[in-house]
């Protein structure tokens, strides 16, 4: 099992494996400015919450110019993300306009969401789990994908997606069976995440 690509987003900037990326302005990094950045076309990102924009986005980065599912079924693709918070920020502006709530706002107070939204835009339909977790665990992260592998999956959209107040924390890896690149272990996923910009 191979690490064919990653892409890591935090508040210190953006870090891509193997993906190119189109100019980014060096100061501020919004989910916004990258939807634009990227010439994203999928009008139901202005709706999605903090946490389903970013994990997103950054999905649209590990793609960008890059046909990493070009030929695999879609129907064998995964998806493994884990969080902490989840969608905490939303659940608190849900309660406080619990007296007119919304459905469109209910929505995003699911985690889960987001795994939901990358699959839609890109037609994955294999098997997804949304963990919470304390913080990035990558033996958890490692287990899980390579289950997924394990079990008839021919690639996994597999990592973290951490969202919290002004504090982002993302790091997304597409793992496959083949291919070049970093061998699959808990190891590598503990090293590219603690990797500084």
């Amino acid at each position: 099992m191979i690490i064919n690509n990653y892409i890591k987003i935090n508040n210190t900037g953006i870090k891509a494996g193997t993906a190119l990326l189109p100019p980014l302005p060096a100061d501020t990094l919004t989910p916004e400015i990258l939807y634009t950045a990227l010439q994203c076309t999928y009008p139901k990102f202005f709706k999605m919450d903090p946490l389903c924009k970013w994990a997103f986005t950054a999905t649209e980065c590990l793609f960008y110019k890059n046909d990493l599912y070009a030929v695999l079924d879609k129907n064998n693709i995964g998806i493994a993300l884990t969080t902490s918070h989840g969608c905490l920020d939303v659940d608190k502006r849900y309660l406080a306009g619990i007296a007119i709530p919304s459905p469109a706002l209910f929505v995003y107070t699911l985690p889960n969401i987001m795994l939901g939204e990358i699959c839609i835009r890109h037609g994955f339909k294999g098997e997804q789990a949304c963990l919470v977790t304390e913080r990035f665990d990558p033996n958890e992260l490692f287990f899980t994908a390579s289950n997924l592998l394990s079990s008839g999956m021919e690639a996994v959209l597999c990592g973290w997606a951490e969202v919290s107040g002004d504090t982002e924390d993302l790091c997304l890896f597409w793992v496959s069976k083949k291919g070049p690149g970093i061998k699959f272990s808990p190891e590598a996923l503990s090293e590219i995440y603690l990797q500084k910009k």
